[in-house]
């Protein structure tokens, strides 16, 4: 929003912050926002919700998990199924989910890697013993290079006769 306000011109936005000095809410160049800020809350489901059980507060940090946080609640031993998941869960469950999942996949790379090492040593130790090295790969390539030079200098010096 201050963005929006500075963005039009230099000398537009000064009479408005100093306006927000004296009453933060009064001659916005934008409408007020419909619902209170904070702990305050309006309409009658609120209110229902407040008399039901006073000390939540409804919303604040619920929110409606997608179909990726439901796997990862499913797959954190939250809930034993996607159908349990109830529709609005709290963010600090989810967080707590994602965190252990996460921790499961490091788990999982780590383990796939130090399986990558061990197979790669033991295919080289496999082809050191068939002499299957690099040195002797370079040095086959090198001759097969030579030789098809040569053939190449041969039919050159063969053709202009």
């Amino acid at each position: 929003m201050l963005g929006r306000l500075l963005a039009g011109s230099p000398g537009r936005w000064w009479p408005v912050a100093r306006l927000r000095v004296r009453d933060p809410c009064a001659a916005l160049p934008f409408p007020r926002p419909g619902r209170g800020f904070g702990d305050a809350a309006r309409g009658p489901r609120d209110a229902a919700s407040r008399t039901a059980n006073p000390a939540y507060q409804p919303f604040k940090n619920d929110r409606r998990p997608t179909n990726f946080d439901k796997k990862v609640l499913v797959w954190a031993g939250r809930f034993k199924r996607e159908e349990e998941i109830p529709a609005l869960i709290s963010s600090e469950v989810l967080d707590a989910a994602r965190n252990s999942v996460r921790i499961k996949v490091c788990y999982i790379m780590i383990a796939l890697t130090l399986l990558g090492c061990l197979a790669m040593v033991v295919s080289g130790k496999e082809a050191a013993k068939k002499d299957h090295t690099l040195l002797r790969m370079n040095i086959e390539k090198k001759a097969k290079w030579r030789a098809e030079a040569e053939k190449d200098r041969e039919a050159a010096v063969e053709t202009p006769q």
